[in-house]
């Protein structure tokens, strides 16, 4: 094992063999992990989760998160990776690693999670873009296996039909589920007999996706499948995830039963601030970070603590600055904040005084913070 700080957190790593690795597409490809039984314990997973990969590429030591593709039921763990430049991490990685080699690979980790409903009747939607189909790929076979009574809607967008990552896995599923999964293509840059699927997932398309799609509800003929969709799970760039996600909320769907994770860094909120708060001017802060204790003053409170730091230039955690990675958890010690949005923390952590620094505004002239959760 070996213990690393990545993204401001110490982070734990057990070196695993590849047990298999597959090309998908062009530019993407899968590594299947052999789990030793010392370990199995440390790599159980939750369906949406993801690990971290610590590799060599081209002499440097590199960190990067990806997506577990496998369901928990299956004991395995794999993983959809895409390569987004010839010369880039994930390329040398695909061209310096082989089945038999070892890597150094985090516990599982990430909250894109659902808790588990066998005994319900539920509608799940899932809205994919690309490479953000690697979780969603993990949570879909999960329901299907464990909610025999739960019906799910796929709605995958990409360039072509030539980078659809999964397809014939996603095929297979909707074959053998027939009666509750049904899956729908879109691409952007290729001509369909049906011009419904050409064009990218947004706003427009949701509102003909909820008209056409998912209007009629065979098992109550009072309402529609949309208006019995229980869970929207949201995969894919920031710029999608914003958009869809404000748009499922528009037609209805409550903020917390809107479940999204980030494949880039984006800085925007994903909703709308629409609160005001009173100006405070020079903020104090302090806080405490990898056992160092920092102080400085804001000038106000009218952006973010987490970016107000950044600006700054201390070495705060973040990854995404949406709410969503969770990355800048910590503690309110002193003071309040407003938590603006919160797609990570549990009500419990919340209670306990956690918060998100990147949707945090301060309302006190003096804050102090915990970011050494363990």
């Amino acid at each position: 094992m070996e213990q690393h700080i990545y993204k401001g957190k110490l982070t734990q790593f057990h070196r695993l063999k590849i047990a298999k690795k597959e090309e998908l597409t062009k530019n993407t490809f899968s590594l299947e992990f052999e789990i030793p039984e010392h370990l199995k314990g440390k790599f159980k997973f939750e369906a949406g989760q993801f690990v971290s990969l610590k590799f060599q590429a081209q002499g440097q030591v590199v960190i990067n998160d990806y997506s577990i593709t496998s369901a928990p039921y299956e004991h395995k763990i794999t993983l959809g990776i895409k390569i987004n430049s010839h010369d880039g991490p994930a390329a040398q990685l695909f061209k310096n690693y082989q089945a038999g080699d070892m890597l150094w690979v985090s516990e599982p980790a990430g909250r894109f999670t659902l808790i588990s409903k066998p005994s319900e009747f539920r509608t799940i939607v899932g809205f994919a873009s690309g490479i953000g189909i690697t979780p969603i790929l993990s949570h879909f076979k999960n329901i299907l296996y464990n909610e025999p009574r739960t019906r799910l809607f796929l709605f995958f967008g990409n360039k072509s039909s030539e980078e659809l990552i999964f397809r014939d896995e996603l095929d297979n599923l909707a074959k053998k589920y027939n009666d509750r999964l049904q899956i729908f293509y879109f691409y952007s840059r290729e001509k369909t007999s049906n011009t419904f699927f050409h064009g990218r997932l947004d706003d427009k398309k949701l509102s003909l996706i909820i008209n056409q799609i998912l209007h009629l509800d065979d098992t109550d003929e009072e309402s529609t499948i949309w208006d019995a969709v229980d869970e929207v799970l949201i995969c894919g760039k920031g710029e999608m995830i914003k958009t869809l996600a404000n748009a499922c909320y528009h037609h209805g769907i409550p903020k917390k039963n809107i479940h999204f994770e980030l494949f880039e860094e984006f800085n925007d909120d994903i909703y709308p601030v629409e609160k005001e708060f009173p100006l405070i001017e020079n903020v104090k802060v302090e806080f405490n970070l990898l056992g160092k204790a920092y102080n400085t003053t804001l000038p106000d409170n009218k952006e973010k603590i987490l970016q107000q730091l950044l600006i700054q230039k201390f070495p705060v955690p973040y990854s995404c600055k949406s709410g969503i990675c969770g990355t800048c958890e910590c503690i309110l010690e002193e003071g309040e904040v407003e938590l603006l949005e919160n797609e990570y923390l549990t009500e419990k952590e919340e209670e306990k005084g956690h918060i998100l620094a990147c949707m945090s505004i301060a309302k006190s002239d003096k804050i102090k913070l915990n970011f050494d959760l363990s």
